[in-house]
């Protein structure tokens, strides 16, 4: 018999660890090709991970709800074949019984080291399983471990990182070392939260997987950027009265629906080409100035939670591209269908609040970006309209527009000269242009 590495495959740009949620497969149990074994999580998007042999489950390696990184071996499934052969998603070759049984000793560290490590649930930090097993071993408690500063992808601890702490907490008395760890750790300190009261007609609810995620990304993008937001008016009128003109003929064109979105997403995507800087990230001290342009699109989900699928490119796109695009992704995130390469990369994020009758609001960035904007209701206004001939009241289809930007780096002039240039571009909608 053959032993097979089911692996954690890689799950798109950026995403280095997932969440097991459930495994669908039991051991014991016999797969085949293309089988789901486990279903597994990133921020917002739940994957299927099969197998690509057919065999029989014999070790699962992690348990529901462990942070597994990409290329770790979650489970091993036998196979037909050779005494001795070994497997795995990226290497298959006739193996020696000592490389089973090597296989066979990684498989047991991995399971030992797993049982026998530190309990990190508690810490808002991600340590990996090698990290928590240098900290068990040496007798580092998790709020010592919350005082190493890491080096690592988003302020993670590394081995280098616990590796050089222990050289130099070997060095001083534990005493002072207690009390080093209390003082970073008094900054930390919270409140403790005021107690809620229950009544015999309450209903306790708990919170969703993404909901937990969701709630934490908001809070830590506040903690981050210094949010600034400008506000502007538009008047909408000549796409309003454009779009009501066309909209038939393209559906029949295109086999679409053409709403308001595209129209606003592909201005957006223009306008970023002419302020540049707006399409930026923060890291450190640094500024990344992003060459891609790739549009986040906020969309609500059945559930009442929210995703934000990414437009790649979206300026190279014309308004038909635009228009496929944003419906299809609107579509399958309904459905729970995106893929995790699909909600990555995105460079800037526009949310739609008027879909739900709000005239504006005031979005949190969606980190690493420095900015978002709010599509407010159109909404029917009398307006002072200025003609040659003089001014006078009539009505037009206005929308406020909500801009949220990081004050650390987008200063008020860019920010309010962002939604101006928008603003110009959406106004000046040539009403008798093809589609």
């Amino acid at each position: 018999m053959a032993r097979y590495e089911l692996k954690l495959p890689k799950m798109g740009e950026s995403v280095a660890e997932a969440t097991i949620t459930s495994w669908v497969k039991e051991v014991g149990e016999t797969i085949d090709i293309d089988d789901t074994v486990v279903e597994v999580a990133t921020d917002k998007v739940d994957s299927e991970v099969p197998s690509e042999v057919e065999g029989t489950l014999v070790e699962i390696l992690f348990e529901k709800d462990a942070v597994v990184e990409v290329g770790e071996t979650i489970a091993i499934i036998e196979t037909e074949g050779e005494e001795g052969a070994t497997t795995d998603a990226s290497k298959k070759e006739d193996d020696t019984p000592e490389t089973v049984a090597a296989v066979e000793k990684t498989v047991e560290v991995a399971k030992e080291t797993v049982a026998t490590t530190i309990d990190t649930s508690s810490s808002d930090r991600f340590y990996s399983p090698l990290v928590k097993s240098i900290a068990q071993t040496e007798g580092i408690p998790v709020e010592e471990l919350e005082t190493i500063k890491g080096t690592g992808k988003e302020g993670r601890v590394t081995k280098s990182d616990i590796l050089s702490y222990l050289e130099n907490r070997g060095s001083q008395p534990k005493v002072a070392a207690s009390a080093s760890i209390e003082k970073k750790s008094a900054p930390q300190s919270t409140p403790a939260p005021t107690p809620v009261s229950l009544s015999g007609q309450d209903e306790i609810i708990e919170m969703s997987r993404m909901g937990k995620l969701v709630s934490k990304h908001m809070v830590d993008s506040i903690q981050t950027s210094a949010h600034v937001q400008s506000f502007i008016e538009i008047d909408v009128t000549n796409i309003v009265n454009w779009r009501n003109k066309v909209k038939n003929a393209y559906q029949q064109r295109e086999g679409e629906k053409l709403t308001f979105t595209p129209i606003f997403m592909q201005a957006v995507a223009s306008t970023i080409k002419k302020h540049p800087m707006i399409n930026i990230s923060v890291d450190g001290d640094k500024i990344i100035k992003r060459g891609n342009v790739n549009l986040g699109m906020a969309a609500a989900l059945p559930d009442g939670n929210l995703i934000v699928p990414v437009i790649k490119n979206a300026d190279m796109l014309n308004l038909v591209g635009m228009t496929k695009q944003i419906n299809d992704l609107a579509t399958r995130a309904r459905a729970n269908k995106l893929k995790p390469d699909e909600i990555q990369g995105g460079t800037y994020t526009v949310t739609n609040v008027g879909s739900f009758g709000s005239i504006t609001g005031t979005p949190i960035i969606n980190q690493p970006q420095v900015a978002i904007l709010a599509l407010g209701a159109i909404v029917k206004k009398p307006a002072v309209i200025e003609t040659p001939e003089g001014d006078f009241i009539g009505i037009r289809h206005k929308m406020i527009v909500s801009h949220s930007y990081d004050h650390r780096v987008v200063n008020g002039a860019l920010g309010g000269m962002f939604i101006k240039t928008l603003k110009d571009i959406l106004e000046s909608w040539d009403v008798n242009q093809d589609f």
